[in-house]
């Protein structure tokens, strides 16, 4: 994000935390690709932890279609409907965990975790 802050001068706010100061179900995704670019795995899973989830599931998808080849269509579609709702429920309990940290605890996790 610092190159874009030098090319426009600031970086992008996110609009649902500007307008209700909670964190949205995406928040901390860019700091958690940055980190895991940077090799920091665990600063990666505490900004976001979906983003290691997919790269990790990515990984042993590609592992696992090079291994066994094409499958059937049902099984891929079971599989990816089932990865597809642990996703969701990382993303729903990330969300609600931040949030109930702020709002309850006074707790800003976001700016804690560098």
């Amino acid at each position: 994000m610092n190159w874009l802050k030098r090319i426009f001068g600031l970086g992008l706010p996110c609009l649902f935390h500007s307008l209700t100061g909670l964190y949205c179900p995406g928040c901390g995704g860019t700091r958690a690709v940055r980190s895991l670019l940077r090799g920091d795995l665990r600063m990666s899973f505490q900004y976001h932890p979906l983003v290691l989830y997919a790269v990790l599931v990515l990984f042993f998808e590609m592992i696992l279609w090079a291994v066994k080849g094409r499958k059937s269509l049902f099984e891929h579609k079971k599989r990816a409907r089932i990865l597809i709702l642990a996703g969701a429920a990382i993303v729903a309990a990330n969300w609600i965990f931040k949030n109930y940290m702020l709002i309850i605890k006074g707790i800003d996790l976001l700016p804690v975790i560098k």
